[in-house]
């Protein structure tokens, strides 16, 4: 489990962006909700995203949903992640114990591989270069892994007016690593898709939800629980989606 640096106690003035909008209220909190506007400043070196966007036009049916449901769709990668280093590795299969999925945990799933072009985007470069640095920066110095272990998933939620699309199926959870990170694609004709989070008492402690491009929760995922409700077609006569990344970091 994962000790977090307290805040820092240097003067508001002198604390960075990073600092303020992000690293502060995560250690604080376990979590924080950072809007899109907020985001662009924090990626400097956000470029191509428009085509990386693009590419959750082509992904796979997640076929090992034990709710017999087929509204979801995913590439998966991993990726080692030290200092200015990103290593994609060779692909894997994706396992978490029932202890944290009891819906769908227990077992290899293996989903299609993010394709060449995502998965050396200048985009999704800046993101994980900005996720490691922040689980870097709340890790103390001795606990600080020599890499961290990314694994990065790119989901499309669909929803029709019959069948409403589930974001986190399992229900409310923890997903056995130490930082996730959720970070809005794209929604296209849907409603609903409130994220909520829990202490470890499963009492609520706060909701937001990612609507714009960018919008981005960050969790502490040793000190919180998270879930998101289902989404519903806003137009229930044309096909509404709910597109995100989700990248979560342990130790490797």
């Amino acid at each position: 489990m994962s000790t977090i640096v307290p805040p820092p106690s240097q003067p508001e003035e002198t604390r960075s962006p990073l600092q303020t909008l992000l690293e502060n209220p995560l250690a604080h909190d376990g979590f924080v909700f950072v809007q899109a506007e907020a985001m662009h400043s924090l990626l400097p070196g956000l470029t191509q995203w428009d085509q990386f966007a693009a590419s959750w036009n082509d992904l796979g049916v997640d076929l090992y949903m034990a709710d017999g449901g087929r509204y979801r769709r995913r590439r998966y990668a991993t990726f080692s992640l030290s200092g200015e280093t990103i290593s994609r590795k060779p692909h894997q299969p994706h396992y978490q114990s029932r202890d944290y999925n009891t819906l769908n945990g227990g077992i290899e799933r293996w989903f299609e591989p993010f394709l060449p072009e995502t998965a050396t985007s200048p985009a999704l470069e800046a993101i994980l270069r900005l996720v490691c640095r922040v689980a870097t920066d709340l890790t103390p110095p001795a606990r600080r892994p020599g890499s961290w272990h990314a694994e990065t998933h790119q989901f499309r939620i669909e929803a029709q007016s019959d069948k409403p699309g589930h974001p986190t199926p399992e229900g409310l959870h923890r997903d056995g690593v130490d930082w996730v990170c959720v970070i809005m694609i794209r929604r296209e004709n849907v409603a609903c898709g409130e994220t909520s989070i829990h202490d470890l008492n499963r009492q609520l402690v706060g909701s937001f939800t990612l609507t714009q491009p960018l919008d981005t929760a960050f969790v502490n995922d040793n000190r919180v629980y998270h879930g998101v409700t289902p989404v519903e077609p806003n137009d229930p006569t044309r096909p509404g989606w709910r597109d995100v990344l989700v990248v979560t970091l342990r130790h490797e």
